[in-house]
């Protein structure tokens, strides 16, 4: 049994030799959901607590990113949900997919998909409310609907 925990320990002590790369893409102000769509402070400081650290290029890491393997999970959950969803950079998307984006960010919120209640163990300023719900429901609704009515013009 001694020699178990040794190996466990030798190897949990070597896969903190590969950190992962916490550096965040440059800022692209001109090119960011809330700016580009005027969101009102409400609104906005919502969507930043509740998606912005893995939707978008501004993440906050934990500080257990510090630590292999949960590292490794917390890099590639983030990485994967910037490819899915990035408010950083909305205004590269094509109007036909900022539609798209604004439609899935409706079905995970109506759905309670997301936020991923395993982000809020150590975010609990993440946890939004039914009436939160709502209201960013109803916010990518009729963004959604503006961008569609742009896209007839």
């Amino acid at each position: 049994m001694k020699k178990v925990l040794t190996i466990i320990l030798v190897a949990f002590i070597i896969i903190q030799f590969f950190p992962i790369d916490k550096t965040n893409p440059a800022p692209t102000p001109g090119m960011d959901f809330l700016k580009i769509k005027n969101t009102p402070p409400e609104i906005a400081k919502i969507i930043t607590n509740s998606c912005y650290d893995c939707h978008s290029n501004e993440t906050t890491y934990p500080w257990y990113s510090n630590f292999a393997p949960a590292s490794w999970y917390l890099k590639n959950h983030i990485d994967e949900g910037r490819k899915h969803l990035n408010f950083s950079t909305f205004a590269t998307y094509e109007p036909k997919q900022q539609v798209d984006k604004l439609e899935e960010c409706i079905e995970m919120i109506e759905k309670k998909e997301m936020p991923l209640e395993s982000y809020f163990v150590g975010h609990q300023d993440a946890k939004i409310t039914d009436e939160q719900r709502k209201i960013l429901i109803n916010y990518f609704k009729k963004e959604k609907t503006e961008t569609v009515r742009k896209m007839t013009l």
